[in-house]
């Protein structure tokens, strides 16, 4: 998960994010005249035996009895493409709702992180800007003047690098805005993953500065349909996976959605009231449960106290001796139960079993916080609604799983998947 945070503005026209994450558009005319329109991004799934996420810093709890160093922890990383430039450059993303800037290798990059991938080339690009410092990024880099590094830190890793201003485009949705080009790169965890860069999609908080949220440019620049954009992970590596930009698909979805509001600006982030087991409430929230929807996070995580407990009683065995016979897993969210499956929390494989659930401990004011990551987003799908600031939640729909619409038996296995409590439940 990235830690980055954002706004956008013209010499002609200013897109100002307040704190609060109204949007305010004045004066002027905007460069882009792009019809305002929808796209879907196909993502690629590549699994690995330790994700960025894991390599970024997270930790995962053994039970006692296990042989420790024995454990490979099985994750996906999921990416798409994006272009930058004129002519488009292309590049490998992950869009990451954990993190608030785009982040590329830039072509004066010389460490192996960025030589293993492809890297960006402002000389190449008739529109790239070179700018010197993130509050006036509009302004150009003085021949021989000052200019600012940036160094941003992913778990044991971090980037160091410059700003670019220049076009992006995501498919057919096109925008200009800068971004983070890297001169620095450590070895762990970037040269081991995939994709070439970071697409973060946190909100305004965690951009570097006026001009480096993407998708507030794109609400700038009139581009989307409606100001949101929707994420679908396939269960399976046969099932493509996909994020939408400027609207949602009710095709990918097996429920109508449910909305809840985003809880504090920056993460995408909501309040969780309780944790279930087998829909029983075990009361491990008081009041202070918070938690990120993160696609930029291979696996679920949460503080240390309350995983630890959780995989206490969940008593998931090592050998896997008990796995047909564990409970589901639920989160209380917007007055709804979020199940999920034992093989949506249980990394079951020939080393055996655990629960994928790693200990991340997020200082406040951001923390203590829960990260649903991609078995959850593999459950559900999100729609994330910059307008109205607000997360949406269905249960998503895989071909031949049960959530399939129809028979009796599919709604059966809906309504446990995804509970819907009624206000004197939801108050108990």
């Amino acid at each position: 998960m990235g830690l980055l945070h954002t706004i956008c503005s013209l010499s002609v026209c200013t897109c100002l994010v307040a704190q609060t994450g109204a949007i305010v558009v004045g004066g002027g005319h905007l460069r882009s005249t792009a019809t305002a329109g929808a796209h879907t991004v196909t993502l690629t799934r590549q699994r690995t035996a330790l994700s960025f996420a894991q390599r970024a810093g997270m930790r995962m709890r053994r039970r006692a009895g296990s042989k420790a160093g024995c454990k490979t922890v099985h994750a996906s990383e999921y990416f798409g493409k994006v272009s930058v430039g004129t002519p488009p450059q292309e590049f490998t993303v992950v869009f990451d709702t954990g993190s608030g800037n785009l982040l590329l290798p830039s072509q004066q990059c010389k460490d192996q992180a960025c030589t293993s991938h492809k890297r960006f080339n402002a000389g190449a690009s008739s529109t790239a800007v070179d700018v010197g410092f993130a509050d006036s990024p509009d302004q150009p880099v003085v021949k021989g003047g000052d200019r600012d590094v940036v160094t941003i830190t992913f778990g044991t890793g971090e980037i160091s690098g410059v700003f670019v201003k220049d076009n992006i485009c995501v498919g057919s949705i096109c925008t200009h805005g800068n971004f983070v080009a890297a001169t620095e790169e450590s070895d762990e965890p970037f040269s081991l993953v995939p994709f070439d860069g970071i697409f973060g999609l946190g909100l305004q908080q965690m951009s570097e500065g006026p001009h480096f949220n993407i998708l507030d440019c794109m609400i700038r620049d009139k581009v989307l349909k409606a100001n949101m954009f929707a994420v679908f992970f396939g269960a399976t590596d046969e099932e493509p996976s996909e994020i939408t930009f400027g609207e949602y698909r009710k095709a990918k979805m097996a429920t109508d959605l449910f909305w809840v509001p985003v809880s504090s600006p920056g993460y995408w982030q909501v309040e969780m009231e309780d944790i279930t087991i087998a829909n029983k409430r075990m009361s491990l929230c008081k009041g202070q449960c918070q938690v990120a929807v993160d696609t930029g996070t291979s696996l679920m995580a949460g503080p240390t106290d309350i995983v630890n407990d959780l995989i206490d009683k969940l008593a998931v065995a090592n050998n896997c001796s008990n796995y047909d016979k564990l409970p589901d897993l639920g989160f209380v969210v917007g007055r709804h139960i979020l199940n999920l499956k034992p093989e949506d929390y249980v990394d079951k494989s020939e080393d055996g079993c655990s629960v994928a659930l790693m200990t991340l401990d997020i200082p406040p004011p951001k923390g203590p916080l829960f990260i649903f990551g991609d078995p959850f987003l593999r459950k559900y799908y999100t729609v994330y609604d910059r307008e109205a600031l607000r997360v949406g939640f269905a249960l998503a729909a895989h071909p031949g799983g049960p959530e399939v619409k129809g028979s009796a038996a599919a709604r059966h296995s809906k309504q446990t998947l995804l509970v819907d409590l009624s206000p004197a439940e939801a108050e108990a």
